[in-house]
């Protein structure tokens, strides 16, 4: 064995060739995908307690998780575009002070309408911070690395939603139900300090912001629509449409679910998320290695079937066997974040630099805002049997991928 295959065999060679540039844009990215994950999972946890405060319906509660869904793909197309003219950095930090500010203002809302609005003005920033770093991080990338490392960005919104949870479980068990989804929110100005990190210590990727600033076309919208992109746009729409529809349904509800239909305190419920989340960190770097080994389309379509199979199997538990609802959540958790480890690198992958913050930003987020129907209607239906209705966004994905090309390995150079 050569010293060079040595060197490449190792775990975490993915993490050492991003050079010192890359590897603080990697933490910037990171960090703020995570808070971003912390700042969004207060709706869902506190869900419960905001219904009964303001005495509104499962169907307006739902609303709420929608309309965060729907105005962050309007943050996120716009936050593309804006990485394509601006730089990926400068927006990375536009998108977490915005849904800092916003997080905060939630937890001041004196009712249902006033939270609804902060919250929609949350999602601007919420949809936007995974484009500007997505990208951002793939241009530091080697190709044979790529889908590892932006997976590893990926892997924290497990760490923000661990993080969110243990807040939440200390949080309402010393305070009022009243009180306590207030708090939830207030925790929200931590990514503060990111910002002023970012600010200082994270730098564009020196040859893709060359290439950005020297074409002219850059960040426009209409240019994904046109000649051979028009194809790849909107299969990729329809595959992050079909994805997160399943994720978000889950992630919305799930918390409700425990609490209400099987009967859990704050402390099980709490535990039973934990198992959840632990799934979905190891499926979230697990998956990043096999979206470079298998390819991006063959680990997309393998975790979409395993997502939908788990979701129907987690919500027809009988009553009473609760100690299997425990065992499948780290399954599930896997399999439903293993899918999205390859959407930073595939998407990435399918446009040009130029384009390239303008692509993601549309099909990721416009997959977002379709997808967000999906909590709703089971907020109108009910959050037992009829989340199974998630299930169904896993069978859109692999539709999509029938006119996807294969991008593994391919560098991004135009």
């Amino acid at each position: 064995m050569t010293a060079t295959t040595a060197t490449e065999a190792r775990p975490f060679d993915w993490f050492r060739t991003l050079g010192k540039r890359g590897r603080r844009a990697f933490l910037g990215a990171f960090g703020g995908y995570g808070l971003d994950s912390f700042d969004y999972q207060t709706l869902p946890l506190g869900l419960a307690a905001i219904t009964a405060y303001f005495g509104i319906s499962s169907g307006e509660a739902g609303l709420l998780g929608t309309t965060t869904l729907v105005v962050s793909a309007v943050g996120g197309v716009g936050a593309g575009m804006l990485a394509d003219r601006i730089g990926r950095v400068r927006t990375l930090q536009i998108t977490i002070a915005m849904y800092t500010i916003f997080t905060v203002l939630c937890g001041f809302a004196p009712n249902f309408e006033t939270l609804l609005i902060f919250r929609a003005l949350q999602g601007l920033g919420f949809g936007g911070e995974w484009a500007a770093g997505a990208a951002l991080v793939a241009e530091y990338s080697q190709a044979k690395y790529r889908g590892r490392t932006v997976a590893f960005v990926q892997s924290a919104w497990a760490v923000g939603w661990g993080l969110s949870v243990i807040v939440y479980t200390v949080v309402f068990s010393v305070a009022s139900d009243d009180v306590a989804w207030r708090i939830m929110f207030w925790t929200g100005v931590i990514p503060a300090l990111l910002v002023l990190w970012v600010r200082k210590s994270v730098q564009d990727a020196p040859r893709a912001e060359e290439r950005r600033v020297a074409t002219r076309t850059r960040g426009t919208l209409t240019q994904i629509f046109k000649g051979d992109l028009l194809r790849t746009t909107f299969f990729a729409a329809l595959l992050a449409t079909g994805v997160q529809g399943g994720y978000y349904t889950i992630s919305t509800w799930l918390p409700s679910y425990l609490k209400k239909t099987r009967e859990l305190t704050v402390i099980g419920t709490g535990g039973y998320l934990a198992f959840l989340i632990t799934g979905a960190f190891v499926g979230y770097v697990c998956g990043g290695y096999l979206t470079d080994l298998m390819g991006r389309k063959k680990t997309f379509l393998t975790f979409a079937l395993l997502s939908a199979a788990l979701i129907v199997a987690y919500t027809q538990i009988p009553k009473g066997a609760n100690g299997l609802v425990l065992v499948l959540g780290f399954p599930l958790g896997f399999s439903m974040s293993a899918i999205f480890s390859g959407f930073g690198a595939f998407l990435a992958e399918l446009y040009p630099t130029a384009l390239r913050g303008t692509g993601q930003g549309f099909t990721y987020n416009f997959g977002r805002a379709v997808g967000a129907v999906f909590p709703t209607i089971v907020g109108f239906l009910g959050a037992g049997g009829a989340i199974v209705f998630g299930a169904l966004g896993y069978g859109i994905a692999v539709l999509a991928l029938l006119g996807l090309p294969e991008t593994r390995g391919i560098e991004l150079v135009d």
